[in-house]
């Protein structure tokens, strides 16, 4: 049997990473603790503390996926629900704003927008559907934020749409349920945390840079999260369930951070 750095067994490597996590929580009062986390609790720096290098134990992707978690609950705390992210000016919207996907955009769904329906599911009261025309009736706002891909990319745009906690509302949402999480047409999913469905700039865009919601930037309507990275900005929503039940992305099953925000 292999073993680490420090004499440590295979089996052993997820335990020190829960030890080292136990304490930290210990050791640290409040406002150290919260300084250490932002200037970055990682795995890298667990192995630093421990010695262990996490790479020879064949269980390595199950002290990862356990210090991910681990990471979205520390992301969770330490975010801000009534912290805006930055909005700007006309002048800085991206004149040729990026298209991204896991396919090509000879894939992008072609969705018909007067058969389309989002349905509703889950933890709410008003499970009636939605077409595009009743969405476009209620109140509509606009921001212009940036973009912020996991590739290291980002670009400003212009969205406008029905501001999310509102709709929520409107439905009759249970805003204690822990997750909101979406499928779409492209066969897309992610989900997203209530605190940040609830954020005042998340929202239902249904336009970009003042005109109807582009195919290639989710028509017929996505979700916009300034505060989040871009994968956690769903296209061509066809779902909407909220639930307490753990649902998972699609880049997150395979190994993107869930939380993906500030």
């Amino acid at each position: 049997m292999k073993k680490s750095n420090l004499g440590l067994s295979p089996g052993d490597a997820e335990a020190v990473v829960k030890e080292a996590q136990q304490l930290l929580a210990r050791q640290l009062d409040s406002s150290a603790r919260r300084r250490f986390l932002r200037q970055g609790l990682t795995l890298g720096g667990v192995v630093m503390l421990t010695g262990c290098d996490l790479r020879e134990t064949p269980d390595v992707d199950s002290v990862l996926n356990s210090f991910s978690r681990f990471n979205d609950r520390v992301q969770g705390w330490l975010f801000n629900p009534a912290s805006l992210s930055p909005e700007y000016s006309a002048d800085r919207i991206a004149k040729s704003f990026p298209f991204n996907a896991f396919y090509g955009e000879e894939d992008i769904p072609q969705v018909n927008g007067e058969q389309w329906r989002l349905e509703i599911a889950g933890l709410v009261s008003d499970k009636r559907s939605w077409s595009l025309p009743q969405l476009y009736n209620m109140q509509q706002v606009d921001q212009i934020t940036r973009h912020i891909c996991v590739e290291g990319w980002s670009a400003i745009g212009r969205w406008g749409g029905v501001r999310f906690a509102d709709f929520l509302k409107l439905i009759g949402a249970d805003t204690t349920a822990k997750y909101v999480s979406f499928k779409c047409a492209d066969d897309y999913y992610t989900s997203i945390d209530m605190a940040s469905a609830l954020h005042p700039q998340t929202i239902m865009a249904l336009s970009w840079d003042g005109r109807i919601l582009p195919p290639e930037y989710g028509y017929p309507m996505k979700i916009r999260i300034p505060t989040k990275l871009g994968y956690k900005n769903p296209k061509h929503i066809q779902v909407i369930e909220v639930t307490n039940r753990y649902t998972g992305g699609y880049w997150e099953d395979e190994g993107y951070n869930w939380f993906g925000g500030s």
